[in-house]
């Protein structure tokens, strides 16, 4: 767990510093495949190592967070449509105003109370909820045609992560009656497409559902558990070229081998859907995520599904940073 920590806290580090990364107000960017992964999972670190407060690395990130919270009407969109062109001021805003509530929701979560940081967090992703149409009851989502989770799809991502947040936040958030009506549009889109999303969309749904009341039915959960189940590989792990129906952009072929943050984020919601770490096909799991952790960085390992990265270059560990963050949040999840 110390060598995990000190990757992470590495790559957070380097990130924030990063120029590419680099917003406005001295702000860095909440990327899917470093910053939010690292939010979510040093919490459970910082309990696991016995730690008395969060690191350098990680106060940066929530001070930026909370920065852009509540200076959001003067920050630049993380893409705007001046320099990157239409609709990216837009999808940029949805997916910020998400991520910002999901990163302070965690936040809160691990201190036991909600935040006046965190409500104003989610008052700015509410009146980003489209409200008409078919995608009512999500938000704009940034599309790069980078998979995961900037893609054709990915809005469904996005408002599994929104659910997530909501169902995180402390103190009774999710059954505030103010919300109730954006609470239920929320539920309404993510049940209304479940059948035709990824394998990978729907894991996160299972684990969104964990957390928000009434979101699957106790029958639909098991589907998605045993369609989960179905793809492990005969290692214990799971292959991310296996979640989705994806080609690389450049060509090469997909990894299909078992890697750190298929095996990480499934096992992680299946884990919040009730499955113990006793059941043979968990445990595989739980062992599989034991015995690859690379015992030279700390790191678990994940390859892009866009396309094959040099692995000397620092971008070449963006998905070794989801996969460590998410490894570490199946790896330390304690049922209630």
């Amino acid at each position: 767990m110390r060598a995990a920590a000190a990757y992470l806290d590495a790559r957070q580090t380097w990130w924030s510093a990063w120029p590419t990364a680099g917003r406005d107000h001295e702000t860095a960017c909440v990327s899917c495949h470093t910053a939010l992964p690292y939010a979510l999972a040093r919490p459970s670190l910082r309990a696991a190592l016995h730690e008395n407060g969060p690191t350098s690395a990680e106060r940066k990130l929530l001070d930026d967070v909370v920065k852009r919270v509540n200076m959001w009407r003067d920050v630049e969109p993380f893409y705007p449509d001046q320099t990157v062109g239409l609709p990216k001021t837009s999808e940029s805003r949805g997916t910020e105003s998400v991520l910002n509530a999901l990163v302070l929701a965690t936040r809160d979560a691990a201190a036991g109370t909600p935040s006046d940081e965190a409500r104003v967090a989610f008052d700015n992703m509410w009146a980003l909820q489209f409200r008409r149409g078919k995608p009512a009851g999500s938000w704009a989502w940034l599309n790069f045609h980078l998979e995961p989770w900037e893609a054709d799809d990915a809005a469904y991502f996005g408002a599994t992560l929104a659910a997530v947040a909501v169902g995180t936040e402390p103190g009774g958030y999710a059954s505030r009656p103010e919300i109730q009506e954006r609470v239920g549009a929320l539920r309404t889109f993510l049940r209304q497409d479940v059948a035709t999303q990824s394998a990978f969309n729907r894991a996160v749904l299972l684990w969104a559902a964990s957390v928000l009341p009434d979101l699957l039915t106790s029958a639909e959960r098991g589907a998605i558990a045993d369609s989960l189940f179905a793809r492990q590989n005969p290692d214990g792990g799971w292959a991310l070229a296996r979640l989705g129906d994806w080609k690389r952009g450049d060509g090469t072929t997909l990894d299909t081998a078992s890697d750190g943050y298929a095996t990480g984020i499934v096992t992680f919601a299946l884990r919040r859907a009730g499955h113990a770490p006793n059941e043979p096909r968990l445990a595989s799991a739980l062992a599989w995520l034991a015995k690859h952790q690379d015992s030279a960085t700390g790191k678990w390992l994940a390859t892009s599904l866009n396309r094959q990265r040099d692995p000397a270059t620092a971008a070449a560990n963006f998905m070794s940073d989801a996969a460590t963050g998410f490894a570490i949040l199946a790896l330390t999840y304690r049922s209630p």
